[in-house]
């Protein structure tokens, strides 16, 4: 694998030489060892020895997730003796998917986090507290984990949840930095707040925010990421990945998109007749991997909208950089005549006071149209406070969805079932 530092200022002609050079190699190891392409190649009469250009993949049509679901086996590309590890998507859309990954990609994934916590301002003199599932089959947790191992940084593996055990073992270990959901910090915050934990005063100096949106499409922090800079003195770096890409889109200090990594990956940005759009025009992330041995994936339509930006940034990086996710294409809702995408709604539901935690549920009537109904936790089961949480989200939405009071077992019920890595704050009830 190449250096970090020698592949993020180099200039985009250079990039894109080695680049194809990877695509082609690519290609004809999926003509040689991939049976889902060798047949997709036949179906639709490509000749991979017409692909010279990364502007040529565009004669090849995108694979969605339905085919990854479907026919999940036929993208192995090695024989089952050489997987060491199998990891899976976490379902969110449909059936779950598998991944299987040799040595080298492990290899690769290691290489693909240390260049990320490189990006993030990471050192071998840090500390990271892992505050995410390590087990479950997540390839996020051992791909942070091999990252910092790579590194040279020192790290607690203390798994999600239980905010007491967290603060105590800040106290105790001092790392610091912490690789945790959003609106997980939030409960660490308030938990501080609550015990008289001056968090100030702590070791922690930064955070690596997975999952979750902290910053808006102009790059400025959002309602989460404000909620946590107002309290807690630390700098956040927010990150984008996604199981099948086995690489991450990490920001740098500047905090102004996640940097590309062009050597783990190809990514375009596709409107709805995949066509590459324009920088800072929403776009499904379509992604093609370079250096993977198991599983590779070409055109690989993730269901992700972002915007990409090419201007170089302060940090000296030249390759593109990329939005937070704007929505994901298949949880888009069409709500009395309004479209909405769940991080917006996550935005609203976070700035409110009154609100303590939530589940945004959407579903299909007897028509066929969308349904929301919001499940949530209120600071107070009152008139007056159920009064300004209607008059909100009446304001901000122009429509009324249902609403539905609970309490935060109950919550705690549905974002956590037994399957779950993480808090499900969304819930697809269409089809």
């Amino acid at each position: 694998m190449s250096a970090t530092n020698e592949i993020i200022h180099q200039q985009p002609h250079e990039i894109t030489l080695m680049q194809e050079q990877k695509l082609h190699n690519l290609l004809a190891y999926l003509n040689q060892h991939s049976p889902f392409y060798r047949e997709h190649f036949k179906k639709h009469d490509i000749d991979i020895t017409a692909i010279k250009t990364v502007a040529d993949l565009a004669l090849i049509p995108p694979t969605i997730k339905d085919d990854l679901q479907q026919r999940n086996d036929d993208f192995l590309c090695v024989p089952r003796e050489k997987v060491v590890e199998y990891t899976s998507t976490s379902g969110t859309l449909g059936r779950p998917v598998t991944i299987a990954l040799t040595e080298n990609d492990l290899n690769r994934l290691a290489y693909n986090e240390y260049s990320s916590f490189l990006c993030a301002d990471g050192s071998p003199a840090d500390t990271y507290q892992l505050m995410l599932t390590l087990d479950r089959q997540f390839m996020a947790g051992i791909a942070y984990y091999l990252g910092i191992r790579k590194i040279g940084a020192g790290i607690i593996r203390l798994g999600p949840g239980v905010p007491s055990l967290q603060w105590e073992t800040i106290q105790r270990l001092k790392p610091t930095a912490i690789v945790a959901v959003p609106s997980f910090i939030l409960k660490l915050i308030k938990y501080a707040q609550d015990t008289g934990i001056d968090i100030n005063s702590t070791s922690v100096k930064k955070a690596i925010c997975i999952g979750e949106n902290i910053r808006n499409n102009d790059f400025s922090l959002n309602i989460l990421g404000r909620k946590i800079t107002e309290s807690w003195d630390i700098k956040l770096y927010s990150t984008y990945a996604s199981t099948e890409m086995q690489t991450a889109f990490t920001e740098c200090g500047e905090g102004n998109g996640g940097h590309y990594q062009p050597d783990l990956v190809i990514v375009e940005l596709l409107d709805e007749n995949n066509q590459q759009v324009e920088p800072g025009t929403p776009g499904e992330v379509t992604i093609t991997t370079l250096g993977v041995e198991g599983m590779p994936l070409l055109r690989y339509k993730t269901g992700d909208i972002c915007c990409y930006f090419e201007e170089p940034c302060a940090c000296g990086r030249t390759s593109l950089r990329l939005s937070s996710v704007m929505g994901r294409k298949k949880q888009m809702i069409k709500f009395k005549g309004t479209t909405l995408y769940p991080p917006a709604l996550f935005d609203l539901l976070n700035e409110m006071e009154e609100i303590l935690d939530f589940v945004i549920e959407v579903s299909s009537n007897d028509i066929g149209m969308d349904e929301v109904s919001l499940y949530l936790v209120p600071a107070a089961f009152t008139e007056e406070c159920d009064h300004r949480i209607r008059a909100y989200l009446q304001a901000k939405l122009r429509v009324s969805p249902h609403v539905k009071y609970i309490g935060p077992e109950e919550i705690q019920k549905i974002q956590f079932n037994e399957a779950s890595r993480k808090a499900i704050k969304f819930i697809d009830k269409r089809g």
